[in-house]
């Protein structure tokens, strides 16, 4: 009888059986997201766009550069990570002389470099003659220019760096002389210019002033910071992990950060909806709407001290015409780009410095200085001798891929079209590929974009100087930069944004640049992630940081 039970009901108990067995399966193997494990082990998984193309502090131009650096290294001071405000780094305490010329920092005792040896002040001395003399120059070596002589020694006019204003008073005593007193030195000393590098390590790998060193890869790169470099697969990802040598070890609760590299937003969106990411570094315009409805908990829009523009390469035919330059600038719709292609998060911009954050930033540019004004654009690229268009070269706009990039450039291309009778060809390349055609003025018009490096109008339009290493258009006016120059030594308020209005007052209509519009930071981050406070230059330091589960 138990036998003819179980033949006529054995059928039932294996298929039971087999479901059973099926959902363990399910339950037991299903694959963890890299969300849920980081979350677990306290490993951040971010992306941070393009491809970097170095990770030299020295080098680096870009922000997915220092969103790296800054976890591998350490300057003299770091970041609030709420506010911003300079807070002690490699050095514990320091002070300055009356006359505001002098820094003296005291390094710490117990700040080391990943591969044990003591920072010492001498590290600082030999990092910060290094920038200065690489060859071909460092894009950012102009911001040491605040620092007594430094400009002249960049430049060849001095040949004894001892001259320049930096000092190992002894291991741990730095002191800095300044060219002229200012407010923003401490914060300054976040940008990868002055961050240090152990000059022993990049020595045995080459020239220790070429930019052909390959010391800045996994098992060469020696750090100071929070972490240490690990694995770095082109293309792909870039894997830190907690340094066990790092002065504050015991406050960093993150065991480690991969950071994914991402041509395509939306490349980034889908990986972030797969649970492979913490937190994106943007977010498609086309997608906005979307997170806005179905998903508001995930989406950020925060402050960001940015502008998107089109630098031009004034040294080409036709675009070495300043009437050409602003017909152009004019002839864009910037509220149509900001309100219909980029969904209202961007702002139109009709000057290169952004609007005003927490009164830091200085005055704004004489109002009307620049508009949406297509009948003015024609006018004067009429009076350029291009009536309509009529004779004109064609036209080529580089930009880097990106589903928005692209979008904005056929605007501006219709535009262009309409308004003012040019033929316009887009190319599109690769990020890496985009900035050895800018070092080389291998261009005509090429999206760019500027995120202040302190929160100061100088931050922005110090790059349009003729010393600059970041200016690529060929560029330059001697009252623009006699401008500057005064600005930066004048301590009333008044009168120096009045100095700054001049000097954006000559660049907008000189139009070397194309403002389009000044950023918010757009993208997506999981409640998971803990202490990633809204700050305007989008800074975010590590050691604040950790995950919690979702």
């Amino acid at each position: 009888m138990s036998f003819d039970i179980f033949r006529r009901f054995g059928g039932i108990f294996a298929a039971v059986l087999f479901a059973v067995a099926a959902a363990c399966f399910a339950g037991c193997w299903q694959r963890e997201s890299a969300v849920a494990r980081g979350n677990r082990e306290q490993i951040l998984h971010r992306g941070v766009g393009p491809e970097v193309a170095s990770l030299d502090p020295h080098l680096a131009t870009g922000t997915a550069e220092y969103n790296i650096l800054s976890a591998l290294l350490e300057g003299l001071v770091t970041e609030n990570p709420v506010d911003l405000s300079p807070e002690p780094g490699v050095a514990e305490r320091w002070k300055v002389s009356p006359d505001g010329l002098t820094y003296t920092f005291t390094l710490r005792e117990n700040a080391r470099w990943s591969n044990g040896d003591p920072v010492t002040a001498g590290d600082f001395v030999a990092s910060f003659k290094r920038i200065l003399s690489l060859s071909p120059a460092a894009d950012y070596a102009h911001f040491l220019y605040i620092i007594q002589n430094a400009e002249p020694f960049h430049k060849g006019r001095l040949k004894d760096f001892a001259q320049v204003g930096v000092a190992a008073v002894d291991a741990r005593t730095l002191r800095i002389t300044l060219e002229h007193p200012s407010v923003n030195f401490l914060s300054m000393l976040n940008q990868t210019a002055f961050f240090p590098v152990h000059v022993a390590s990049v020595e045995k790998y080459g020239a220790v002033d070429s930019r052909a060193n390959d010391w800045a890869r996994p098992g060469r790169f020696v750090g100071n910071g929070p972490f240490v470099l690990k694995e770095w697969k082109r293309g792909q990802k870039i894997v830190a992990e907690k340094s066990p040598a790092y002065w504050d070890a015991a406050k960093v609760r993150l065991n480690g950060i991969e950071f994914y590299s991402f041509e395509s937003r939306d490349a980034e969106e889908r990986a972030f909806r797969a649970g492979q990411l913490h937190l994106t570094e943007a977010l498609s315009p086309s997608k906005i709407d979307a997170y806005r409805r179905n998903s508001p908990g995930l989406l950020r829009v925060d402050p960001y001290l940015g502008t998107e523009f089109y630098r031009i390469n004034t040294a080409r035919p036709f675009l070495n015409d300043a009437r050409v330059r602003r017909a152009l600038s004019l002839a864009i719709d910037r509220k149509l780009i900001t309100t219909k292609i980029l969904r209202g998060v961007q702002s139109p911009a009709y000057a290169f410095t952004p609007p005003d954050a927490g009164g830091q930033m200085g005055a704004r540019p004489i109002a009307g200085a620049l508009a949406d004004d297509p009948k003015a654009a024609r006018e004067l690229l009429a009076a350029a001798g291009y009536p309509e268009g009529k004779g004109a070269p064609v036209v080529e706009l580089v930009f880097n891929t990106s589903e928005s990039h692209r979008a904005v450039a056929e605007a501006v291309q219709e535009m262009w079209r309409r308004e003012l009778g040019l033929n316009v060809a887009l190319v599109n390349q690769e990020y890496k590929t985009m900035l050895n055609a800018r070092r080389a003025g291998d261009y005509q018009v090429l999206r760019s974009v500027w995120m202040a490096d302190y929160v100061d109008a100088l931050s922005f339009l110090d790059i349009w100087k003729s010393s600059s290493g970041n200016n690529y258009t060929g560029w330059s006016d001697a009252t623009y930069d006699q401008l500057l120059y005064q600005a930066a030594r004048t301590t009333d308020k008044p009168a120096r944004n009045a100095l700054l209005q001049k000097a954006e007052s000559i660049l907008l209509g000189q139009s070397p640049m194309i403002p389009i519009y000044h950023y918010s930071h757009v993208f997506l981050i999981r409640p998971s992630v803990k202490n990633w406070h809204p700050t305007v230059l989008d800074h975010h330091p590590y050691k604040a940081v950790y995950l919690d589960a979702e």
